[in-house]
């Protein structure tokens, strides 16, 4: 175990955070969130060709994915944070201006570089600072509020949206989402970025997810602690470095899928629970009010990552048994009162999903450490268009209500396998310590 720092440079560490809650702010205060969908059948889509574009973005968000973590490491994770809004901005000044299905298209594919630009960089550059100032073990809570930053964000957007609409027109929406994007480029190039480690040790204290692997031996006290080290990596070798970590080393390769499995899930129900509030019956002008509880969840799932980083191996199963129950019994009961069940379970899901980030950051050593969180990324979209298809089946089978509970019982699929790994720990501790945010208990 490393020690606990006596003295953390909280200044440095204010501007870090401040820093990182109004990018997280700004980069979702994005006026055409809640009406894009609107805008395009106003355009004259139909939903074939809306579906297909919701095709293009995540493959967008696939293909670039890991190559934006290869430059996060190999170049600037700040210049990346910087370039990202304005390659989302270039999106919606794109369909504003020329509103037609290869613009929207284009645009959706700006943005999926966008946000794969963010993936990876964001988490690398937030870990390795917070090492860096001896505070690592507040990165899950540092992250949850940044999340909670973000749907507040989201929140802002679908109250103004209206408004604006009526006021200006799909135009005035389209310039207030560039303008925040603008903004959010400006927050960060306020963001510290020191990529080498310090010449001498500096002792942190470890997340409640173990830094090493059980049985690893401990740094020497005269190491940096560090686990970032840029070397002279170009973009391709680092690449490779992180596929191979990812490829041969289990606590990380465990724990990529980990946040993988936990993220794409909730991640791709969310997308259909306006249908879940139609189908209790409420009319379409009650809807954004059933799902402005879930956001509350998901923000109160943020806010809870610091009691959070102290659940165990099961905790942490029981947590995601929690989602999956929630998740599902909210769909069934076909009621809206179902909807504060699923606010538990988003609140839960956020929950867990931080947690898993948290445990992901503590196992990558080296400089890829953006690359490897990329290919988490890159795994979470993979499975997001996995989940997104089999719901298309099973609703079209069962209904809404079926499909999304079914499609919830991942969560307690997961949770099983977690626990049955635990119990045999001791053959296989390694795997589990990584899989498992709080390692055993």
């Amino acid at each position: 175990m490393t020690l606990i720092a006596s003295r953390v440079p909280e200044p440095a560490v204010r501007r870090l955070t401040a820093t990182l809650y109004g990018y997280a702010f700004l980069s979702d205060l994005v006026l055409l969130y809640p009406l894009y969908v609107v805008f395009f059948a106003d355009t004259g889509l139909s939903v074939g060709q809306i579906a297909s574009l919701f095709v293009i973005w995540s493959a967008a968000g696939i293909l670039f994915e890991v190559p934006s973590g290869a430059w996060a490491d190999v170049l600037s994770r700040r210049l990346l944070l910087c370039l990202a809004p304005l390659v989302a901005a270039a999106g919606f000044a794109l369909w504003v201006l020329l509103p037609s299905y290869p613009a929207f298209a284009v645009g959706f594919l700006l943005w999926g570089a966008g946000g794969a630009l963010v993936s990876g960089a964001l988490e690398a550059l937030v870990w390795t600072e917070l090492d860096r100032l001896g505070a690592v073990d507040r990165y899950a809570r540092v992250l949850g509020r940044a999340r909670t930053a973000g749907v507040l964000g989201v929140v802002v957007s679908g109250v103004l949206a209206g408004p604006v609409l009526a006021v200006g027109g799909y135009p005035v929406v389209g310039a207030a989402s560039v303008l925040a994007c603008l903004l959010a480029t400006i927050v960060a190039t306020r963001f510290p970025e020191h990529r080498a480690p310090a010449a001498v040790g500096v002792p942190v204290a470890e997340p409640a997810a173990a830094v090493r692997p059980v049985g690893a031996t401990p740094p020497r006290q005269d190491e940096p602690v560090s686990p970032d080290d840029d070397g002279d990596l170009g973009w391709w070798d680092t690449l490779r470095d992180g596929v191979s970590q990812v490829r041969t080393r289990p606590p990380v390769r465990a724990a990529v899928l980990l946040v993988a499995v936990v993220a794409a899930d909730w991640g791709a129900l969310d997308e259909y629970t306006p249908l879940l509030a139609l189908d209790t019956g409420v009319g379409a002008q009650a809807v954004p009010l059933l799902l402005l509880l879930l956001w509350a969840g998901v923000t109160v799932g943020g806010l809870l990552a610091p009691a959070g980083e102290r659940l165990g191996s099961r905790g942490y199963a029981a947590l995601l048994g929690l989602v999956g129950v929630a998740l599902a019994g909210g769909a069934l009961l076909r009621h809206p009162a179902g909807f504060v069940l699923l606010a538990v379970a988003f609140a839960a899901a956020q929950l867990a999903t931080v947690l898993a980030d948290a445990r992901l950051q503590a196992r990558i050593v080296g400089s890829s450490r953006a690359t490897v969180t990329s290919l988490a990324g890159m795994a979470t979209d993979v499975l997001i268009i996995v989940t997104y298809a089999a719901y298309g089946l099973l609703a079209t089978a069962a209904g809404n209500s079926v499909a999304f509970a079914l499609t919830a019982g991942a969560y307690l699929v997961v949770a099983l396998v977690l626990l049955t790994r635990r119990r045999h720990r001791t053959t296989v501790p390694t795997v589990v310590a990584a899989a498992v945010p709080g390692g055993p208990d």
